[in-house]
């Protein structure tokens, strides 16, 4: 018994529930804007809206990125500078 208590706590996982993996998934659809309210959802539809809407904020963020280093680019040395800082806070 010792073995297996032993190689259980020695294991960064261990089995999720039903119950753990429903309280995910609902967690999940709290965070979609478009699924948010709406009751009932089946759980594949909210794990497929998952990976669209982080698809979408990924795009959404490579798409501020470029603008940014487009602004960066032709700002003046002293602008540059102030930008950085204010990022790294």
């Amino acid at each position: 018994m010792s073995n297996q208590n032993s190689s259980r706590s020695s294991s960064p996982f261990k089995p999720t529930t039903d119950d753990e993996i429903h309280d995910l998934v609902l967690k999940l659809q709290s965070l979609l804007p478009i699924l948010s309210r709406t009751p009932n959802v089946p759980a594949s539809t909210i794990l497929d809206e998952t990976c669209t809407y982080i698809m979408r904020l990924r795009r959404e963020v490579d798409s501020l990125s470029g603008r940014l280093s487009q602004l960066l680019d032709s700002a003046e040395i002293d602008d540059v500078e102030l930008i950085r800082r204010l990022l790294q806070q």
